[in-house]
């Protein structure tokens, strides 16, 4: 079987080798000039099946209202003329109910936790490193109220199976020492001691080498115009002015997914929510992270490389901008002199932001569409990294007419037909 996947982000590239591990014709096109440098190359780092939750939460809609005014408010809406903003703004607020989330957030822990055990066991089998660890992520809460609230999401994690810890001051420092002389602001920590780190660019890039090896072709540098079709079937994709065929094909295109479909009389609610990094390298390995630490507050990660930290996080609704804020670097900046003064040289930080594909519900949209030969695999939001060896794995197993491993109830784009 002959797979065209559109897009080399961690999503195409990693679908891309487990379809040549079950020995497919693979083709991957992108229009950069390598793997993984758009959404994939400067996010967080953390791999979090446990905190996979969904932006749409109950109390978020009062939230944005008293963000919006802050200078370092975790989601700031910029006004567009794009009516797809409101519109998917609009399906987002109707998630945003107790019972919405629960089944949301079930969705995201189910294929991030299965994601995870993909992970592991494609490290264990190829040896592949990616300046990863094994150390866990510890969720800080600087209020009282904040702790409180952690209730709703413990009771999926125990719903789940999936291990948790909750920390009081003297729990935070025994698993991040760097903290102690910070610990006074903060009230308590949720801890998933099983989740992992590691450099998404750096995966990426070593896993499509590891596809080559097995026979994928990397075309890049294109242009993927559009999708030829005739009687519900996809006779190719015009790449560089040439109709590029196979049996099957794969959309990978993270935010630009939409448009993209549009052009088929297919809708996919998908808006890009725009994040930042910051890239610092360690000047002090003691008073930096052990892993990855979840600032509840600012909803920013810090998260530990081999000699760098990554810090990430915040999102912005303001259509396809990819200009550099600077305020943002403010926040990214405040929130790790507030906790790690002295870990790194931030003068030298790199800053970067890209698109987050998000849904308005939180999970992505995989698996087969109303066209018999599309499938899609997008929309994973600020989970891209976490879900990305699952998503793989699972939409593999389809192609290959395979039962997957996992629950397949949400997952697909139908669920918005309901």
């Amino acid at each position: 079987m002959r797979v065209l996947i559109l897009g080399s982000g961690v999503t195409g590239t990693t679908l891309a080798y487990y379809l040549a591990k079950k020995g497919m014709q693979v083709t991957v096109v992108d229009r950069q000039s390598g793997p993984a440098l758009e959404t994939s190359y400067g996010n967080a780092g953390q791999i979090s099946p446990g905190y996979a939750s969904p932006w749409a939460a109950p109390g978020i809609p009062f939230k944005a209202l008293k963000w919006l005014p802050q200078r370092h408010a975790p989601l700031a809406i910029h006004a567009t003329t794009d009516s797809l903003q409101y519109r998917w703004m609009m399906q987002m607020l109707r998630n945003c109910t107790a019972s919405r989330y629960a089944i949301n957030k079930e969705r995201m822990v189910r294929l991030s936790e299965y994601s995870r055990d993909c992970l592991d066991q494609l490290r264990n089998e190829t040896g592949l490193t990616y300046e990863e660890r094994t150390l866990g992520t510890t969720q800080l809460f600087r209020t009282q109220q904040q702790l409180d609230a952690s209730a709703k999401d413990i009771k999926v994690l125990k719903e789940s199976g999936v291990p948790y810890e909750v920390l009081d001051r003297a729990g935070i420092v025994q698993v991040e020492p760097a903290l102690a002389p910070v610990v006074d602001k903060l009230t308590g920590a949720l801890r998933l001691p099983y989740d992992e780190t590691g450099d998404c660019y750096l995966f990426t890039t070593r896993i499509a080498n590891m596809a080559k090896d097995l026979g994928v072709e990397f075309k890049f540098n294109s242009i993927i115009d559009r999708l030829h079709i005739s009687n519900n079937i996809i006779n190719g994709v015009w790449i560089d002015g040439e109709l590029v065929q196979a049996d099957r094909y794969v959309l990978c295109l993270g935010s630009y997914t939409p448009k993209f479909l549009a052009s088929v009389g297919i809708y996919v609610p998908i808006y890009p929510l725009k994040g930042y990094s910051l890239t610092i390298p360690i000047t002090n390995a003691e008073m930096s992270p052990v892993s990855t630490i979840l600032d509840e507050t600012y909803k920013v990660a810090i998260t530990r490389f081999d000699n760098r930290i990554r810090v990430g996080g915040m999102a912005e609704i303001s259509g396809f901008d990819l200009s550099l804020n600077p305020r943002r670097r403010e926040t990214l900046k405040m929130v790790t002199q507030d906790l790690y003064p002295q870990g790194g040289d931030i003068t030298k930080a790199e800053f970067w932001t890209g698109l987050r594909p998000a849904t308005p519900d939180g999970t992505p949209i995989i698996g087969e569409t109303l066209i018999k030969n599309l499938y899609l695999n997008t929309g994973h939001g600020t989970l891209g990294w976490t879900m990305a060896a699952g998503s793989g794995r699972y939409l593999s197993d389809i192609l290959a007419g395979q039962k997957p491993e996992i629950s397949t109830e949400g997952f697909d784009i139908s669920r918005y037909k309901k």
